[in-house]
């Protein structure tokens, strides 16, 4: 028979299952694709409220799903959410081998947030020059996106990176980008932030110029005014003021100091920042009297907050001031708290600098042999520091020359007064031994004349009186040095004064025959300077210009850079990453 063209009943029942079964397949798929989207979605929520472990495990479901659903494009997906999470919990080299996965072929299209998650995986590993490589990608294909506010964002990532390979340049070139970026992406106060690091920065390197430094800042300055944060403003006018001291700009410190001011009394820690760099700025202007308030307010705000090594900053700034105006004795009580405050932070560069503060007020008091005991314990502490240069070695060894120099001045100006007293000791001896032979002497001529005139009136009682009677006859025979005849009836003869006198008298002697000492005669005027002393006792006074103990300036109570101005919070380098997520559909 011939066929009537109608389908038989066998492939009928074929081709309903194969519908049936297509329809099964697509539902199924469906259903896989709505549970990886609820898992990315719980993954993510995890993340946000810190659940790290919860947020792998829904990762992980997801990344399993995708591989049973055997689409590329979803596992790819997975695998970069997976990796990111990995990156955030701090287990970057899992991170990494699940980013590798999603990473499109050598003709794939570049996502810019793979290679910001890529960039922030090595970053974790400290391999800086990939991450900086990855994130200068990022950057690039942000912008290329027009996306001003991520390239900002991965800009800062990429100075972080500079600063770590001590890259000052490539890391205010990276702020400067950053803050062109936010600019564009109309974040003013984003962009001021990122313009005070990069003018930080930018005085690190040799490839700027003040007037560059010095234009960044005034646009940061000009951009502050749309930050609405009293903190982060705060911040930022004494991050400023750091960079206008750095510059020696100081009326302008000054006054980005005192913006500052009243905007961080909230915070008792960067209040205590702001009042010390107010204070060695004024004393940067010899404007000491003004200074000594804000030293002792920081010093109380440090010392309240437990941070001693600041504190004692604060009492090296306050004993210079006190110095400069002539409190020695009060200088001197501020550099012994202030090196107890160095020993009780095991700061040794702190600790020498204030030894040699004390050394500087004991040569101003005229006590140079303390001042060298002083300036050999600097010296000594200053050993045991790194990064020392030697100039800071041989100006200590200088001020130590000078020490024993003045102590060696001293000592020859009262040789001559010991060497006259001992002179008039030895001419009252030898004055003394001589009266007392004379006295002996005068007594045996006394006693021996005394025999022979006995002797010649013994003689006389047997003259023949008819013979006329002739002086020449009893005086004619003399002595020719003058031993003259006393008559036996000439028994008291006159003493000396010097044996009637007192005995007490005998040490009021005034030996007229020797000289006088000119280092004797005004011995109440002997602690005056003479002037061959003078250019040494000049060079013991403290100079602002030649201090090498504390820098007035610091930069910030974690990391103290030369200065010692502080900044408060600087931008920190090392912190939790964070990655960049996407979902799948």
């Amino acid at each position: 028979m011939a066929s009537d063209g109608s389908p038989s009943r066998d492939s009928q029942k074929t081709k309903k299952k194969t519908i049936r079964k297509g329809k099964g397949e697509d539902v199924e798929h469906a259903q896989v694709q709505v549970n990886i989207e609820s898992l990315t979605a719980s993954g993510h929520h995890a993340l946000q409220q810190g659940y790290y472990s919860d947020a792998l495990e829904y990762f992980k479901k997801a990344f399993k799903a995708a591989v049973e659903l055997k689409e590329t494009k979803v596992q790819r997906a997975c695998a970069f959410n997976l990796g990111a999470a990995y990156v955030e919990a701090g287990k970057p080299q899992k991170g990494l081998d699940f980013l590798s996965r999603a990473e499109p072929g050598e003709r794939g299209e570049r996502v810019a947030d793979l290679q910001f998650n890529l960039a922030a995986a090595h970053e974790a590993l400290k391999d800086y020059a990939q991450a900086a490589r990855h994130y200068l990608q990022a950057a690039q294909l942000y912008r290329s996106q027009g996306d001003g506010s991520s390239e900002g964002d991965t800009c800062i990532r990429l100075a972080h990176c500079h600063l770590r390979r001590k890259e000052w340049a490539e890391a205010a070139e990276s702020y400067l980008r950053a803050a062109e970026s936010y600019k564009v992406a109309g974040k003013s106060a984003s962009a001021a932030i990122a313009l005070k690091d990069a003018g930080n920065h930018m005085l690190q390197c040799d490839h700027f110029t003040s007037d560059d430094v010095i234009a960044v800042l005034t646009e940061c300055l000009e951009l502050s005014a749309n930050i609405t944060e009293q903190e982060t403003l705060g911040k930022l006018y004494n991050a400023v003021g750091l960079s206008f001291s750095q510059l020696k700009l100081f009326p302008e410190a000054t006054e980005c100091y005192e913006l500052a001011l009243p905007l961080v009394h909230s915070t008792p820690r960067r209040l205590a920042v702001v009042l010390q760099n107010l204070g060695a700025v004024h004393n940067i202007l010899a404007q000491y009297q003004q200074s000594l308030e804000y030293h002792r307010e920081a010093a109380a705000l440090h010392g309240s907050l437990g941070s001693r090594r600041a504190q004692g900053r604060c009492f090296c700034n306050l004993g210079y001031a006190l110095s400069e105006l002539g409190e020695l004795e009060e200088a001197g009580e501020s550099y012994l708290h202030a090196q107890q405050a160095f020993k009780d932070s095991d700061d040794s560069s702190g600790q020498w600098q204030s030894c040699e503060g004390l050394a500087g007020i004991r040569m101003r008091m005229r006590e140079p042999e303390k001042a060298i005991i002083y300036y050999k314990q600097a010296l000594a502490l200053l050993s045991k520091c790194k990064d020392v240069s030697i100039s800071v070695q041989e100006h200590l060894v200088n001020k130590l020359s000078a020490a024993l120099q003045l102590k060696l001045a001293m000592q020859q100006r009262a040789h001559p007064a010991r060497r006259a007293i001992q002179e008039r000791s030895f001419h009252r001896q030898q004055l003394r031994m001589t009266d007392t032979r004379n006295v002996d002497e005068t007594v045996d001529e006394h006693r021996r004349r005394e025999v022979l005139n006995s002797q010649r009136i013994e003689d006389s009682s047997q003259v023949d009186f008819t013979k006329q009677w002739r002086p020449t006859d009893i005086y004619g025979r003399r002595k020719p040095h003058g031993d003259m005849m006393i008559p036996s009836r000439i028994t008291k003869t006159d003493q000396p004064a010097y044996l009637n006198a007192l005995p007490e008298a005998n040490r009021n002697l005034n030996n007229t025959y020797e000289k006088p000492d000119v280092h004797c005669q005004n011995p109440t005027n002997a602690h005056i300077i003479s002037k061959q002393d003078q250019p040494m006792c000049d060079s013991s006074k403290q100079n602002p210009d030649e201090l090498t103990s504390e820098p007035l300036l610091v930069e910030s109570a974690e990391i103290s850079p030369p200065a010692l101005l502080d900044s408060g919070d600087a931008t920190p380098l090392q912190r939790r990453l964070k990655s960049r997520f996407c979902t799948v559909m």
